[in-house]
């Protein structure tokens, strides 16, 4: 069994998961112009990894392959409907064996039979589907799947609402999230608890509360630094991409731009209000002085630069993530190096105290602790993406000042990003960059098999056609969890003592 090493303090780790929240707001904690007091205080004791890429730019591979450190090639979770497997070890694994209890709110977006993958507890369902009916089709190249496939309806329809199906979700998970700090801080303090906290806003629809988007009405950043381009300026899969949001179906206008913004920014603020809610209660629980707060996003959102939205590219809107690390143990400072959500694993394992031996054959990540320390890290970061608006595997590098992006069917794209942060002028075929390309393209040949990764991809897409068409034929039993309370033990019942139910629930105890 995995143990903490010999000295090793155990801490209580607290991560917090939001969805489609684009790292460059995130230049050093969050932009001064949004309104988040909570997490700008959070990043103030923090370390701060300002150049954080997703290991793939969609929800369940992005998720996956943080919660296993492995790319989404390893882990077969490809796309949106692919299975996450019950045998690959994730931190809730580790953590579990190393003797802590692991529980989760929220959205995780696995698929297939077993939604726990090492938690122990889980306190709400999830808000997407954990069957195959998500599954892209590479055999059918420009084909819209229009009852899943993203549209910019998110985009036209944007603006203010006292409710949604995301905030009936996300009010849940925070109240749960609190009520489970509250039980941790009440019960047995031996037991170190690591809690995951996973909302999903901002992700769109672009809806928010009226409070929260009066606060945006004079900002400032209502329009993308890069605006629309037009549709052959595009490269190739971005071109794709549009297709598959049917964009010729909608008529997108600057007020459109703005309100979608203006939304996306107003729900940033509604879910600094959520984790000032759980930062609250884990401080009046005295449980904030010895545990690990981890504040990430699964990917980012384009947010119309480029007249893009959403993700699926490597571009930075989409691929780049804001990482926070507030622990006792390291002091705060700002990172530039650029590093991976498939380092979370390794780095939790690290500072969790448990052996590394056990845990670097199952991650393609890196601690981030020595980097955080002031080691150098010299490891690229890698990505992948074989989901829908593609019809052949992409993968990326980021190393240094420079990000290189291949796929079959398209030129390789080369940026660099010091001199180019928009990444609006592609290096690859320029002379005078031609040993740098050609550097990268031999690293993607040694690291990717491609035409493998290929074939993979499409016979996992064939299969689960196959096995969704069947088991939604006939009877049909949903994998969705199904989180269970016993009512028999809550509150008062008669085969308890309510003298001791009293005192043993109030915290602090009575004087």
């Amino acid at each position: 069994m995995s143990a903490p090493m010999p000295g090793a303090r155990r801490k209580n780790i607290l991560i917090l998961m939001v969805d489609q929240l684009n790292g460059t707001l995130f230049p050093d904690g969050p932009a001064e112009f949004l309104h988040t007091p909570h997490l700008k205080q959070l990043a103030g004791r923090s370390v701060r990894f300002r150049n954080t890429y997703t290991a793939s730019p969609l929800c369940a591979p992005g998720r996956a392959s943080f919660m296993s450190g492995q790319l989404p090639r390893r882990t077969g979770v490809y796309d949106n409907a692919a299975e996450f497997a019950s045998d690959i070890p994730t931190y809730a694994h580790h953590l579990r064996r190393a003797g802590y209890t692991t529980c989760l709110s929220g959205k995780m977006h696995f698929v297939g039979p077993d939604q726990l993958h090492g938690f122990e507890e889980r306190l709400t369902t999830d808000i997407y589907p954990a069957d195959f009916g998500w599954t892209p089709d590479y055999r059918k190249p420009g084909e819209r799947i229009d009852w899943w496939y993203h549209n910019m309806g998110s985009v036209t329809g944007a603006g203010v609402a006292e409710i949604s199906n995301q905030m009936d979700y996300d009010d849940d998970v925070a109240f749960q999230a609190v009520r489970k700090l509250y039980d941790y801080g009440r019960g047995n303090r031996d037991q170190p608890f690591c809690l995951t906290v996973s909302f999903t806003h901002p992700h769109d629809p672009y809806v928010a509360r009226k409070r929260y988007w009066d606060l945006y009405a004079d900002c400032d950043h209502l329009l993308p630094p890069v605006p629309a381009m037009d549709y052959d300026a595009h490269d190739p899969h971005s071109k794709r991409i549009f297709d598959a949001n049917d964009w010729r179906s909608y008529s997108i206008t600057e007020d459109n731009i703005r309100r979608s913004r203006r939304a996306y920014f107003a729900n940033v603020t509604y879910l600094d209000d959520k984790i000032g809610g759980i930062l609250h209660a884990l401080d009046a629980m005295d449980l904030a002085g010895d545990t690990t707060i981890l504040f990430i996003s699964d990917h980012g959102d384009m947010l119309g630069e480029r007249g893009l939205w959403f993700k699926m590219t490597f571009f930075e809107g989409s691929s780049r993530v804001p990482l926070m690390i507030s622990d006792p143990d390291l002091p705060p400072r700002r990172i530039d190096t650029a590093v991976s959500t498939l380092d979370v694993l390794p780095t939790l394992c690290d500072l969790a105290g448990i052996d590394m031996s056990e845990i670097l054959p199952w991650t393609d990540g890196t601690s981030l602790v020595p980097l955080a320390g002031g080691n150098e890290r010299t490891a690229p970061v890698l990505m992948e993406y074989a989901a829908e608006a593609s019809y052949a595997p992409l993968v990326g590098i980021r190393a240094g000042d420079w990000k290189y992006i291949h796929c079959a069917l398209d030129p390789p794209q080369l940026f660099n990003l010091a001199n180019d942060p928009h990444e609006l002028v592609n290096l690859a075929t320029d002379l005078a960059h031609r040993d740098t390309a050609a550097g990268f393209a031999a690293k993607v040949a040694a690291q990717w098999d491609m035409a493998a990764f290929d074939a993979e991809v499409r016979q996992s897409q064939a299969r689960r056609w196959i096995v969704y068409d069947a088991l939604r034929n006939g009877a049909y039993f949903p994998w969705d969890y199904q989180p269970l309370q016993k009512a028999s033990e809550r509150y008062m019942r008669n085969h308890m003592d309510l003298n001791e139910v009293e005192d043993s629930r109030r915290y602090p105890r009575g004087e």
